[in-house]
């Protein structure tokens, strides 16, 4: 029993600003690498950012520089902070997580969405 839970997404203006959380819990044991992702209507489901248990982080070309990932690992929770926003980055963003479960079964789990609106 694993949950992600997405909050955080909303309408912002073009060059604006959002920070989108990601929780995550029930039986877990350890969680491995937390990863945003990201659809938008009529086009596949992309990686935006992802930061490994251990190593640095990861980002599509398309957000570099504007988006920043992080995580509490204390709190199973990981971040996106995202800046100088732009209509293309108008999306369902979901959050993604590999995990070690309390049983160590290892899984992938998604929450269930948070939508981002850019718009003027």
């Amino acid at each position: 029993q694993v949950q992600l839970v997405e909050s955080g997404g909303g309408l912002v203006q073009p060059g604006g600003s959002l920070r989108l959380s990601c929780a995550a819990s029930g039986s877990i044991s350890r969680i491995y690498a937390m990863n945003w992702y990201r659809q938008a209507p009529g086009k596949v489901r992309e990686l935006v950012a992802g930061i490994p248990s251990l190593g640095s982080p990861n980002y599509a070309d398309s957000v570099k520089g504007r988006f920043t990932i992080s995580r509490d690992t204390a709190k199973n929770t990981v971040i996106l902070q995202m800046s100088s926003l732009k209509p293309e980055d108008t999306a369902v963003y979901y959050c993604n997580a590999h995990i070690r479960t309390i049983d160590y079964t290892s899984d992938t789990y998604w929450g269930q969405g948070t939508q981002v609106t850019v718009s003027s």
